[in-house]
């Protein structure tokens, strides 16, 4: 009897073993599986420009610098749009071409810059205007225009003045 009861718990200590790593299996493929839907791709208008086709309807975060002059509010619907100018996503880039202020100006008066149409359902932010740096989150559409769900904005030049003298 005592080899018949070592055999059933080498099979029960077997059972645990492929049911635990089975487990473990099913968890990571879950985390996995769910990261994959939920990420948010951070990207250029250029990176967007090239990829239009492979990054429709995906979760997106992009940022560029606004062209004061497209920006236009639907009064039936309160749908805004705007268009965005292509700016360098590493911040070494930014501070090599002389800082955002520069480059934001630069992009934006370029007309070979790669520039992307923004659609945003929502009120008109007070820092929405020319040359703002704006950083969007949501989906482009079929048609390549960019839907977004978030708006952030940053205006360097309003608060460069405001900076300190650094002591030497």
């Amino acid at each position: 009897m005592k080899a018949s009861s070592m055999v059933a718990s080498k099979s029960n200590r077997i059972k645990f073993l492929v049911g635990g790593g089975l487990f473990v299996i099913a968890v990571v493929f879950l985390v996995v599986s769910a990261s994959k839907a939920t990420a948010e791709f951070f990207l250029t208008v250029r990176e967007v420009k090239e990829s239009t086709k492979d990054l429709t309807g995906q979760n997106l975060r992009i940022s560029g610098a606004v062209l004061g002059d497209t920006i236009s509010i639907n009064p039936d619907n309160g749908l805004l749009e705007f268009t965005i100018a292509h700016i360098p996503g590493k911040e070494s880039e930014i501070k090599a071409l002389g800082g955002l202020s520069l480059v934001l100006h630069q992009a934006v008066n370029d007309p070979n810059n790669p520039r992307l149409d923004v659609r945003y359902e929502g009120s008109k932010p007070d820092m929405l205007k020319n040359e703002a740096q704006a950083i969007l989150t949501g989906t482009l559409n079929a048609e390549g225009v960019f839907i977004a769900e978030e708006l952030l904005l940053k205006c360097p030049s309003r608060y460069e003045e405001a900076l300190p003298d650094q002591v030497e």
